[in-house]
């Protein structure tokens, strides 16, 4: 996933998404949308809990990126140890 900066909008109909700030036309990254029976007892509180779940996610999302970089730089340790001759 790009490193540019990413920004949560609200939409028409009423969901949440995810963005790129500089993609005007891309597909959202993320979207939710909330039932009118959640969206009834959320209130005033649902952007709050919309930004808690898109952050959740993104959390989420980076730690995996982290242990997929941290595996494969192990696996280039292991392969490059394996060709050392003394």
């Amino acid at each position: 996933m790009s490193s540019s900066f990413l920004e949560i909008i609200e939409l028409e109909n009423g969901s949440f998404a995810l963005k790129r700030m500089d993609d005007e036309e891309g597909e959202f990254l993320v979207e939710i949308q909330f039932s009118t029976e959640i969206n009834d007892f959320l209130s005033e509180h649902r952007v709050a809990v919309a930004k808690a779940m898109i952050g959740a996610g993104v959390q989420a999302a980076g730690a995996i990126s982290k242990s997929l970089v941290e595996a494969e730089a192990a696996a280039d340790e292991e392969e490059r140890a394996g060709r050392i001759l003394h």
